[in-house]
């Protein structure tokens, strides 16, 4: 998705790996228990595409950073991938999901954990959940950690927990909105489900790892606003193609079940734009049974793409992905710069699952 010298993704791993080697000799020094959630908490940080550390090297690299003497960035980097570790953890946790990418993930772990040691579902409910609840927190620490002590200069480091902090509440915010907007009968508009689109993802996934990328390049105030506003609508098109994943893509595009987020009733732009149709009442028929199994959560995906919301969505995504493009157009950024962003729209067009 983001071109960058081996030299690069070399770093990243070596601070990842790093990182993660601490938190289990850590973990393990402590108990068998302890180690275990060392073993399955690195694990939720381990393979993925690592986009985010990826972003936070090529903005580096586009407004002019060398990245053969960039000592702090690879920790910056690797803050990132954490940070998403962690969210990852623990929206698992709020959505109820016990796999990732096909194999268990930290609550599924432990409740194996929990069933191998005679438990009932509700002891390996609980054990489970408590383990994600831990090691994202352990992982929002780690990626802490790795900016407090990451050699740069003193000014750098505030702006950068600036970032981590926004990051974090932003964040919060937005899965918070995610959870309530699926409670009680009215649905939400489709302006608020946007913005908790953008919330959710858009601010710790692209605009802060590319804010930190120039940041440690030395970009202007003007430049990191430039290039964070375009990001912004990069990640909003990013989470709405996420969004089209988890309605209609297949276990190797969601990684999980095909139709997750209908058979959590999630509200997401996709549903709010099918209300907006002549079909909704057959629509939202087909999505009050989608929870109950494969057969009809096929039959709530037919109803979608029926109705015109599957294309609607997809035409969102591609004019907020030309807003992100005009505005790097329009901004006076360094060439590279420029070319970053358009290789970042480009990645989140054939994102879109076909």
């Amino acid at each position: 998705m983001i071109p960058l010298p081996p030299v690069a993704h070399r770093e990243i791993d070596d601070a990842l790996e790093l990182a993660l080697g601490r938190l289990r000799a850590r973990s393990a020094a402590l108990g068998e228990s302890a180690g275990a959630l060392g073993v399955a908490t690195a694990a939720a940080a381990t393979g993925g595409k690592r986009v985010r550390p990826a972003l936070v090297a090529a903005a580096f690299s586009a407004f002019g950073g060398d990245l053969t003497r960039a000592p702090g960035l690879w920790r910056v980097a690797a803050a990132f991938e954490l940070l998403h570790a962690a969210f990852v953890v623990h929206d698992d946790l709020i959505d109820g999901d016990v796999e990732r990418r096909g194999v268990p993930n930290v609550m599924g772990a432990f409740r194996d954990r929990a069933r191998a040691r005679g438990g009932d579902d509700d002891a390996a409910g609980m054990l489970g959940a408590a383990a994600a609840v831990l090691a994202g927190d352990l992982l929002l620490f780690e990626a802490t950690r790795l900016i407090a002590t990451a050699p740069v200069a003193a000014p750098q480091r505030a702006a950068l927990f600036v970032l981590l902090d926004d990051a974090l509440l932003v964040s919060a915010a937005g899965e918070l909105a995610d959870v309530e907007q699926t409670i009680g009968d009215a649905l939400p508009a489709t302006e608020s489900l946007l913005r908790t689109a953008r919330d959710k993802t858009a601010f710790y996934s692209f605009q802060a790892p590319l804010a930190a990328g120039a940041l440690l390049a030395g970009a202007t105030d003007d430049e990191r606003a430039a290039l964070e506003a375009a990001g912004a609508d990069i990640g909003i098109a990013f989470q709405l193609a996420d969004d089209l994943i988890g309605t209609f893509g297949s276990r190797d595009e969601a990684g999980r079940e095909p139709g997750a987020d209908l058979r959590a009733s999630k509200r997401t732009p996709v549903i709010a734009l099918a209300a907006e149709s002549e079909a909704w009442p057959q629509v939202a028929s087909a999505l009050a049974l989608a929870p109950t199994g494969p057969i009809a959560i096929r039959r709530a995906q037919h109803e979608l793409t029926a109705s015109g919301a599957r294309e609607r969505t997809v035409e969102l995504i591609r004019t907020t992905l030309d807003r992100a493009r005009t505005r790097a157009d329009a901004a006076a950024l360094p060439a590279a710069a420029h070319q970053l962003l358009e290789t970042l729209a480009d990645a989140v067009d054939r994102r879109i699952p076909r």
